[in-house]
């Protein structure tokens, strides 16, 4: 490895954050959400771990992420959650993916195909941002037995804000209920992590585990009723060690002047392997177990740390998020200071880090 930066993937994590929800949301299967590259985990190792651990299905965003999950050799159940184009309907049968359908023509491009499979169909109950009104439903479920080659495999629905409102989450149930009143359904689904954790009375069929498989709590309401271990840590180390006076300014902008005398180092990681230059303003690192602040603007390749009177070396591990001894940069904190969500952070973190997995 030419540059020694990468992320720490700490699979026996997954795996106990797997069976923490598999315990919790018994009787109900647990389903491992997987999509975006299992949340910049790696999808083909965490799939392989949660269903060691527990898992019963898995389920991904795009036709290709469940393509390269069954390339690695992985049969259980894969669930697509959104519809693709009616092309890709080939690849779904030829990799034996259970599709989700929401609008007749995505029905008629299934039929097309004259293979039987199953299928789930999905509701909006009020994320309005895919799925069918639950009036549609019972035409969608018609236009399906008229195929004859299409089986209802399961229904589901999604929670906007099961970490946020409860009221409407229980509207949102409410109405599943209704829309799937009198249909024979296989499969149920409707919690997500929050709403697997915070509303029992959703745990159906499956629940869909996503940021709670990489030990990432949606809310503090969580937090108080199970248990979780972050499952990433990225780390580098320093590459440059120099010493500057006070006034300097150190990377592009000079944005901000060395308040005395310090040491800056430089360690090789920047906003091309998702280390935003949201975090400039008040990023920490960790090195030699205690915090340090950035010195100035995250740069593409490149962070500045200024480590004041510390005795710091060339090679020093370099935390950027994760643990330290005593020490810990949470996924949280770069959230905070980013103005964005845990999701998006260990999203970012890009293809060019190299993942390490550790048990």
């Amino acid at each position: 490895m030419v540059r020694p930066t990468y992320a720490e993937i700490d699979l026996s994590a997954i795996a106990a954050n797997t069976r923490a929800f598999a315990e919790l949301i018994a009787p109900s299967e647990l389903c491992a959400v997987v999509k975006a590259d299992a949340y910049g985990h790696g999808d083909v190792p965490v799939a392989t771990t949660a269903l060691d651990a527990g898992a019963t299905w898995l389920a991904v965003a795009l036709v290709e992420e469940a393509v390269r999950l069954r390339e690695a050799g992985i049969d259980a159940p894969i669930l697509l959650l959104s519809e693709p184009l009616p092309e890709d309907v080939a690849e779904i049968v030829e990799w034996e993916i259970t599709p989700t359908a929401y609008s007749q023509r995505f029905i008629e491009a299934l039929a097309s195909a004259g293979s039987k499979l199953a299928v789930h169909l999905k509701v909006d109950t009020g994320m309005h941002r895919v799925g069918a009104a639950p009036r549609a439903l019972a035409d969608l479920v018609a236009a399906m037995r008229r195929a004859g080659n299409l089986d209802l495999g399961g229904v589901w629905t999604h929670f906007p804000v099961a970490d946020q409102d409860p009221e409407f989450t229980r509207r949102q149930i409410e109405e599943f209920d209704k829309a799937v009143s009198g249909l024979e359904v296989p499969l149920a689904h409707l919690a997500n992590t929050a709403g697997a954790v915070l509303f029992p009375e959703a745990r159906r069929s499956l629940c869909r585990i996503g940021l709670g498989l990489y030990g990432l709590h949606p809310c503090d309401e969580t937090r108080e009723r199970i248990s979780l271990r972050p499952a990433m840590r990225l780390v580098t180390q320093v590459t440059s060690v120099r010493r500057l006076e006070a006034g300097a300014r150190p990377s592009y902008g000079r944005v901000r002047p060395l308040p005395g005398e310090s040491t800056v180092v430089t360690a090789p990681v920047g906003y091309a392997d998702g280390y935003s230059r949201g975090l400039s303003p008040g990023g920490q690192v960790l090195i030699g177990e205690r915090r340090h602040p950035l010195a100035g603007t995250v740069t593409m390749d490149q962070i500045m740390v200024d480590v004041g009177d510390e005795d710091v070396e060339i090679g020093d591990e370099v935390v950027l998020m994760g643990a330290q001894g005593s020490e810990e940069i949470t996924a949280y904190e770069w959230a905070n200071l980013m103005g964005t969500i845990t999701y998006e952070v260990v999203c970012s973190v890009g293809p060019r880090v190299p993942r390490r997995y550790v048990t």
